[in-house]
């Protein structure tokens, strides 16, 4: 049967926003994300990473140094009891960089292709997933795929926020992850009650 997820952007909703993060030395949890994140566990939600990483098109980092700032990543989160289901990524850039991984892809946020791919491969019930992110791309991204969106005021959140001309396209501000989390917890049970 397929299960809801929660779609997470990765720089400035889990870990701090670091221009580029090349390096396990440079990833910094952000305050109350692994908490909240272990509270989606325990709630029954998948937990699914999409994120861009134009660093790779851009030649500041390989999809090896990548693997590795993920894997600190998981073991970080497993310190505090909290796991990722799966972590999807988009490399390209359509205008930067050269090569293979330069290029007009359908995985680059907004696009949804990260959020189509992880519903497949994982089962997940778009219908009922939530796409929790910084900017407006995160929450195009899951809006393309019919998810319930909140942007987060961390790392460009409040930027996004405050220069938008027009409603964000999503259902709920949040200041942080955790405040994210407890928003979506709060609508599960209210339509689990339905």
């Amino acid at each position: 049967m397929s299960r809801p997820a929660v779609f997470l952007d990765r720089d400035g909703t889990i870990v701090r926003e670091a221009d580029y993060l090349r390096s396990p030395e440079r990833l910094r949890l952000l305050p109350r994300a692994a908490e909240a994140i272990r509270r989606l566990n325990d709630s029954g939600f998948a937990v699914v990473v999409a994120t861009n990483q134009s660093g790779i098109a851009r030649g500041l980092l390989t999809e090896d140094d990548l693997a590795q700032v993920h894997k600190v990543l998981a073991e970080r989160l497993a310190k505090r009891g909290a796991r990722l289901d799966a972590i999807y990524f988009c490399p390209h850039h359509p205008t930067a960089g050269a090569g293979r991984y330069r290029r007009e892809c359908s995985c680059r946020k907004p696009a949804p292709g990260m959020l189509l791919r992880a519903a497949q491969e994982l089962d997940l019930d778009l219908s009922r997933c939530i796409a929790v992110g910084d900017s407006q791309r995160d929450l195009i991204a899951g809006r393309e795929v019919g998810c319930r969106t909140v942007l987060v005021r961390t790392g460009y959140g409040r930027d996004a926020e405050a220069e938008a001309s027009a409603p964000l396209p999503c259902d709920h501000v949040a200041d942080d992850l955790a405040a994210a989390v407890q928003w979506i917890l709060e609508q599960h049970g209210e339509r689990s009650r339905r």
